[in-house]
């Protein structure tokens, strides 16, 4: 299969740039997973669509603000560090631009002086570890000079931190957010709870990698990024006590899709794990745990729309994105919603 097979024309104003001021008045296309239909309505809605005795599926995983801009104590010179992995003992893995700046044994400090930092190493992939020295606690003292790592395509200054959270995120480690997450509101969870869904929270925490471009055009030769992930013991029963009672696992995002579709056996019951996945999830593909989709519109030849289009196929795939740019959808991670059904 062809990664041009993916490709839609998606004009540039429809990109959503900032967050709409409430959160789950968003704008949700519902999509029938075999027979392509196509509804629209607001995100709030999407509580007319779950059944008592669902599983509504979330990923509570936070964004570090991991974007840091430090400046040359030689030179002056400024140098944006994107913390990728923490390596212990106050050393990350870092994407330092530009590179030629920050060459090994280089210092830099960041935040007028909240922060320093020493390159000790450069990696045969062009990343950096990098030592940092502070006072206190460091996820403090990030969360008081950091940027959130927005996307590219995302060129407006984000004023409140938390709209790149989702409200119930809760366990620091993705450089991006699980974005279909941010169209709940605590108001809108009480309400599906008390329809008689059952939500399971579970962890992965996203990779840089997640904006990857496939460069491959067979799609079968593109290698995916390792992410790492969690389920619970509370999480995996309720996910499979759901599925002995015949509810729906419902995924809210590609992530929880994509750890469940790694953590789960050939009948789709899931165990308890902390692991790692590099999961390809594109047409052919056989689900074997998840029974509904909740994702936000990406962007064409990603590894996401093919994991869509795996879903419901990819012509109901292609069809329902020409819809939602026919009726003005905004797009990617601030923009509007899916739910597959």
């Amino acid at each position: 299969m062809k990664k041009s097979d993916f490709y839609f024309d998606l004009p540039e104003e429809l990109i959503a740039q900032e967050p709409i001021p409430e959160r789950d008045h968003s704008r949700l296309l519902v999509l029938g997973r075999n027979t392509g239909t196509v509804e629209h309505h607001r995100f709030y809605e999407i509580v007319d669509y779950l059944n008592e005795g669902d599983c509504l599926v979330l990923n509570n995983s936070r964004v570090l603000p991991a974007r840091l801009y430090g400046i040359k104590d030689e030179t002056g010179a400024k140098v944006e560090f994107l913390l990728l992995n923490n390596c212990g003992d106050d050393v990350w893995e870092c994407i330092a631009g530009p590179g030629k700046r920050a060459k090994e044994n280089t210092e830099f400090t960041f935040g007028d002086g909240v922060m320093r930092g020493k390159v000790t190493r450069v990696l045969e992939n062009g990343n950096r570890l990098v030592k940092f020295t502070y006072d206190g606690i460091f996820l403090e003292r990030l969360e008081q000079i950091g940027e959130m790592p927005l996307p590219h395509y995302i060129t407006h200054k984000l004023d409140d931190k938390e709209r790149y959270q989702t409200v119930y995120a809760k366990l620091n480690g993705s450089a991006a957010a699980p974005t279909a997450g941010l169209h709940y509101t605590p108001e809108l969870l009480e309400k599906i709870k008390a329809k008689g869904v059952k939500i399971a929270y579970i962890t992965l925490h996203v990779g840089i990698g997640t904006f990857r471009p496939v460069k491959t055009e067979n799609i079968e030769e593109h290698n995916m990024h390792y992410e790492n992930y969690s389920i619970s013991p509370e999480a995996a029963a309720l996910i499979n006590e759901t599925k002995k009672n015949g509810g729906r696992i419902i995924c809210n995002g590609t992530t929880c899709c994509r750890t469940l579709e790694s953590a789960c056996d050939e009948n789709g019951f899931v165990k308890a794990c902390s692991n790692s996945t590099n999961i390809f999830i594109y047409p052919g593909y056989h689900f074997k745990c998840i029974d509904a989709l909740i994702t936000n519109f990406h962007l064409p030849e990603s590894t996401l729309i093919m994991l869509v289009s795996a879903f419901c196929g990819r012509e109901n795939t292609l069809n329902a994105y020409k819809i939602a740019i026919e009726e003005r959808y905004r797009f990617f991670s601030f923009g509007d919603a899916m739910f597959i059904v």
